[in-house]
């Protein structure tokens, strides 16, 4: 900045120098030149007055914004954890943690404040770890200070120099795999100024994860370096898990609110490319920088090890859909979730947005049934019912789930219902063969007309005796047993259901 300065004086005086004055200009100018400029206030000579702990979160809750307007001392307390969680339904992993959660605890410091940084590895880690900060200006961003082993503590110190969203992470070898599970997050230094209020603040940060199993293979799951290699993501994430920010979990707020996403990315590979479906963002500060904002931005590019704040309002109701727009990151490897808006004025929000308001047929192209391959390799067949209905919700939350809901209720004239079923409960045959074969052409369920394709799902004689004996066990259903040797049976006739399906 200071080389910035010198040079643009330089220019200034050289242009000044090439045009004809007058010696009235000349005298005004003189003038000018004698008067004294503002000094800039170094940073560095603002007095430190007291010092607090830092208050951290975890994802996607957010400190409250600071309001004090002096630098302090920020005492910031760390413990690294090794740590089994669950990565989506069935699915457990090993995440190596900073606070216990992934992604790590937010930290918001202030603009030149003495951050001093306790990093604390537990007795029970297997592997030594460290902290590279990318709000740190020094080297390493703290790695080297910060390497600690297992039962140990290590302490160093930093000046919050420049504003800014950064990320932070684990960089011990091998650093690839250290953030591959779950090593990073996000520290806020705010200007010295302050940031304008808002209503909600919200931290989400993505990742991405490699095992050995595919997308959905139930149990716990290794680490896998040679996808990690080849950057071929079994799960993207938001906030270290699938389903992390839905349903029961989804982000709350009220029409009108004003929101704030801090938005990181902590890789190890790939680029997200951040969408809010439903959404306009009013401000985007790209890059984590607190420069002059973007207006209206549709979707922003995150890379790894980068980040970004997004500000948009709440103009109307619904549940508004996160997503990494690089899209089959979303629908099928976990990269989703929701912010629920409530309240307002019932006409306004129709105004702003008015839902459905007429319905009528269109007849798309083609119609082909698809085919979906899946890796039909399993573990030992189940060895009773609950066992059978356990294996079942893990296969039906990864491939069922989306078109007829976590609940079973479908969605009206697109996808039946699987709740009470009449067609499920009046033939296991039919179901049996709907899950194997695929379906196209109107059926008809509970009383009400669907027209629609189901692919044929590749599952395996003993996945699909286990997802269904699962639905019909839920929701009202009769509770019917599927057995592996049923659906072979029912595989061998190689028909479809003879009315048809969706």
């Amino acid at each position: 900045m200071k080389h910035t300065k010198k040079l643009l004086g330089i220019a200034l005086l050289t242009a000044t120098a090439l045009i004809p004055v007058s010696c009235e200009d000349a005298v005004g100018q003189k003038k000018s030149e004698e008067k004294t400029p503002a000094k800039e206030v170094n940073i560095l000579d603002e007095p430190i007055k007291g010092e607090e702990i830092a208050i951290l979160t975890d994802a996607p809750k957010v400190p409250p914004q600071i309001t004090r307007r002096h630098r302090t001392k920020v005492i910031v307390n760390m413990e690294v954890t090794e740590v089994v969680k669950k990565m989506a339904d069935g699915v457990d992993y090993t995440f190596w943690t900073f606070g216990g959660s992934v992604p790590g605890k937010f930290i918001r410091v202030r603009e030149g404040d003495l951050v001093e940084f306790h990093l604390a590895n537990h007795p029970d880690s297997k592997m030594p770890h460290n902290i590279d900060l990318h709000a740190v200006t020094g080297p390493g961003g703290g790695a080297a200070a910060s390497f600690t082993t297992p039962g140990h503590e290590s302490v160093f110190s930093f000046t919050a120099l420049n504003p800014g969203i950064y990320v932070y992470h684990c960089a011990t070898a091998p650093v690839g795999m250290h953030i591959a599970n779950g090593m990073y997050g996000l520290i806020l230094v705010e200007p010295k100024e302050g940031l304008p209020k808002v209503d909600k603040e919200f931290y989400v940060m993505q990742g991405d994860f490699y095992t050995k199993g595919k997308y959905g293979e139930a149990g716990l799951q290794p680490f896998s370096m040679e996808k990690a290699i080849r950057e071929d993501a079994d799960y993207v994430v938001f906030n270290g898990s699938v389903g992390a920010l839905t349903g029961d979990n989804a982000l709350q707020a009220e029409v009108g609110d004003k929101v704030r996403l801090f938005v990181g990315n902590g890789g190890p590979n790939l680029v997200s490319s951040f969408h809010v479906i439903g959404e306009i963002f009013d401000n985007v500060f790209t890059e984590g920088g607190w420069g002059s904002p973007n207006k209206h931005v549709q979707t922003t590019l995150v890379p790894a090890g980068g980040s970004a704040v997004c500000e948009f309002t709440l103009d109307t109701e619904g549940t508004f859909i996160l997503v990494d727009h690089s899209i089959f990151r979303a629908f099928n490897k976990g990269a989703i979730g929701m912010i629920k808006a409530t309240g307002g004025d019932a006409e306004q929000n129709k105004i702003v947005y008015s839902g459905k308001t007429d319905d009528r047929i269109y007849q798309p192209e083609g119609g082909a049934i698809q085919e979906i391959a899946q890796d039909s390799s399993k573990p030992a067949p189940a060895a009773t019912k609950e066992e059978r209905i356990a294996r079942g919700k893990t296969k039906y939350v990864a491939v069922c789930s989306a078109c007829h809901q976590a609940n079973g209720a479908g969605i009206p004239a697109a996808f039946p219902p699987l709740a009470k079923s009449d067609y499920l409960n009046g033939s296991k045959e039919k179901s049996i063969s709907a899950v194997v074969h695929g379906l196209s052409g109107e059926v008809t369920v509970n009383g009400e007309k669907y027209n629609s394709i189901m692919p044929s799902l590749g599952l395996n004689d003993e996945d699909v005796a286990n997802v269904l004996t699962y639905v019909y066990s839920m929701w009202g259903n009769n509770g019917s047993e599927v057995t592996p040797d049923e659906v072979k049976k029912v595989r061998a006739m190689d028909v479809k259901a003879p009315d048809g399906g969706h």
